[in-house]
């Protein structure tokens, strides 16, 4: 992790997900807080090209607003698209310093994620989410005890909104993420 991520790592962070219509995304990235929010890249389904070209608008945006932002995939194609870091299981490390996050569900995948060193862990889903419809959620209990395994900041994902922060201290999580919770409602497609 490099020194300026160590120091102010965010604790906002918007999903991006094939669910939400590219303005209505693009809307979303504009209203994060300035300087102190991320962006997690995933798009997985969208074709090469049209993919890339989302990236480079959500980039945009993002560096206006000096906001962090991360591609899933692996570490050097990060890198190749300009990002700030990387999001997935990929444990190499890309040509200078960049930020690294992995998703966490369990215990077997919490300590994968120390194991690759990992910068932060996502874990989820705290609550039911509609992402992942009829999806187990972890709840508080089980969220917590995974935090405490991680020895590295915990995010929180699924079902998160605005309205948690304050709880969200409490169970282990040093921030949130969300697609819903940032998006809005209306915005879905």
């Amino acid at each position: 992790m490099t020194r300026r991520h160590r120091k102010k790592l965010p604790t906002i962070w918007l999903m991006t997900d094939e669910r939400v219509a590219d303005a209505a995304l693009l809307a979303a990235v504009a209203r994060l807080p300035k300087g102190r929010a991320g962006i997690v890249f995933r798009h997985y389904r969208t074709e090469g090209k049209a993919r890339r070209a989302l990236f480079e608008a959500v980039r945009q945006v993002a560096r206006q607003r000096r906001l962090v932002l991360l591609l899933a995939g692996d570490g050097r194609t990060a890198a190749a698209w300009r990002a700030d870091g990387w999001h997935g299981r990929d444990t190499r490390r890309a040509g200078g310093p960049m930020l690294h996050s992995m998703a966490a569900h369990d215990a077997r995948e919490v300590m994968a994620a120390r194991r690759g060193r990992a910068d932060m862990v996502f874990v989820s889903p705290l609550f039911p989410t509609r992402s992942h419809p009829g999806a187990a959620s972890l709840g508080r209990v089980r969220f917590t005890a995974l935090a405490r395994q991680a020895d590295r900041p915990v995010m929180a994902l699924g079902g998160v909104k605005p309205q948690h922060q304050r709880m969200l201290r409490g169970i282990g999580a040093e921030g949130w993420a969300a697609i819903d919770g940032l998006v809005g409602g209306n915005a879905i497609v």
